[in-house]
């Protein structure tokens, strides 16, 4: 164990991530999307599930906090990537199970809808290829989803504690 580890400044550089982010994704509840905007006229909502997904699984069981700090830190990178771009890199439709099941113990099944923007990012003195994912259930609206980083560009490492917040 290294001798300079501090469990609490730990425990409170997290928590301010957290609100940081929540903050920055509050700020609006849509942001413009040249891709969505161009196709479909619609902008991309910010809804709480894209915010819940970056923390938990989907089976809704938290992630590992360093997943967790590796998404939230990426989030400002995303969401600009999202205003950014107009080029479509990934599509995928599925059948998903949705809501809870009924008495008989089936669930009503809908089509879902992802779309994948991928873009190099600098972060810090780390150039990071990121893919930025939006959904869709059935025909409702078009809304964030997630963000990972998808690959090495150089030999960093994306689990590093040292990622910039930039």
């Amino acid at each position: 164990m290294r001798d300079d580890f501090d469990i609490e400044r730990t425990i409170r550089d997290f928590h301010r991530l957290v609100q940081e982010s929540r903050k920055l994704y509050d700020e609006s509840a849509e942001i413009p999307s040249p891709f969505f905007k161009s196709k479909f006229g619609q902008n991309v909502a910010l809804t709480s599930d894209g915010f819940n997904h970056l923390m938990n699984k989907p089976n809704r069981q938290p992630r590992n906090i360093r997943e967790q700090r590796l998404k939230l830190r990426l989030l400002k990178p995303a969401l600009q990537i999202l205003r950014d771009t107009g080029t479509l890199q990934e599509y995928r439709v599925r059948l998903e199970k949705v809501g809870t099941a009924g008495k008989d113990g089936l669930h009503k099944t809908k089509s879902v809808e992802y779309w994948g923007f991928h873009d190099i990012r600098v972060l810090g003195e780390m150039k990071i290829l990121i893919r930025v994912i939006v959904r869709r259930i059935g025909d409702g609206k078009f809304h964030f989803w997630s963000v990972m980083p998808i690959g090495q560009i150089g030999k960093q490492k994306f689990y590093r504690d040292t990622l910039d917040e930039s």
